[in-house]
C-alpha cells in the first residue's frame, strides 16, 4: 500500500513539474514572441504598410490564408525548432498587420497615449486572466465550444461589416471580441494548469492570437471614444 502510495506521489509530482516546465516555457517564448511583433509594427509605420489598400474582402480572405498557413505550419513542426521559427515569423507577420490600426490611431494627437492606454489595459487582462486560471486551479476546460461559437460569430460579424461599414457594429464587434479573447486567456492558461496543454508552442500560439486580439479591440474602443484630432 505504502509502494503504490509512493509511486502515486512521484506521478502526481512529476506531472505537476511538467505543467510548471510548460507554463514558464510559454511565458519566455510568449515574452520573446513580442520582439518581432514590434519590429514589424514599426517596419509597417516606416513603410506605412497598408494590406487593405485593394479590395477589402480579398485583402482579408488572404490576410485568413497566411495566418491560417503559417499557424498549420507551427502545429506541424511544434515538437522541433522550425515550429519555434515559424512562430517568430508569424509574429512578425501579425507585427505588419498591426502597424495599419497604430498608423490610424497615430494620426490623432493624443495617439501615443491610446495606445499606451490599449497596451496597459491588455497587461492588466492578462495578468487578471493567468492569474485566476493559476491560482484558482479550477478547470474552465468546458468554456471551449463558446469561446469557439463566440469567436466564429465575431469573424462573421467583421467580414460583414466590411461591406455595411456599420460604426455601431464595427464597435460591438471589438467589445465582444475583448470579451471573448479574454476569456480565452483564462481558457489556454487553465488547460496548461490542469495539464490539457503539454506543447508550450502550441501554448503561446493560442496564448499570444488571444493577447494580440484583446489589445486590437482595445484599441478600436480607446480611439472611438477618446480619439482627438488636432
Amino acid at each position: 500500500m505504502n509502494r503504490n502510495f509512493e509511486i502515486a506521489s512521484h506521478g502526481s509530482t512529476g506531472l505537476a513539474l511538467q505543467q510548471n516546465r510548460v507554463l514558464r516555457n510559454t511565458y519566455m517564448l510568449l515574452a520573446l514572441s513580442m520582439i518581432p511583433t514590434v519590429i514589424g509594427a514599426m517596419v509597417g509605420i516606416q513603410m506605412q504598410f497598408s494590406f487593405m489598400a485593394g479590395s477589402p474582402v480579398m485583402s482579408f480572405l488572404l490576410f485568413l490564408g497566411i495566418a491560417w498557413g503559417f499557424m498549420y505550419g507551427i502545429e506541424k513542426n511544434k515538437d522541433s525548432s522550425l515550429g519555434v521559427a515559424l512562430l517568430l515569423g508569424f509574429t512578425f507577420f501579425m507585427g505588419l498587420m498591426l502597424s495599419r490600426i497604430l498608423q490610424v490611431a497615430l494620426g490623432f494627437s493624443n495617439g501615443g497615449g491610446m495606445i499606451a492606454m490599449a497596451a496597459g489595459g491588455t497587461g492588466a487582462v492578462f495578468f487578471t486572466m493567468a492569474t485566476i486560471a493559476t491560482v484558482s486551479k479550477r478547470d474552465f476546460s468546458g468554456m471551449g465550444k463558446f469561446l469557439f461559437i463566440g469567436m466564429i460569430v465575431i469573424l462573421l460579424a467583421a467580414l460583414a461589416n466590411i461591406f455595411f461599414q456599420i460604426p455601431a457594429l464595427s464597435l460591438a464587434i471589438s467589445a465582444a471580441a475583448v470579451m471573448v479573447f479574454s476569456a480565452y486567456i483564462l481558457y489556454d492558461i487553465s488547460r496548461i494548469v490542469q495539464g490539457g496543454e503539454t506543447n508550450y508552442v502550441s501554448a503561446t500560439l493560442s496564448v499570444y492570437l488571444s493577447i494580440y486580439n484583446v489589445f486590437v479591440s482595445l484599441l478600436h474602443l480607446i480611439m472611438a471614444l477618446t480619439g482627438e484630432r488636432d
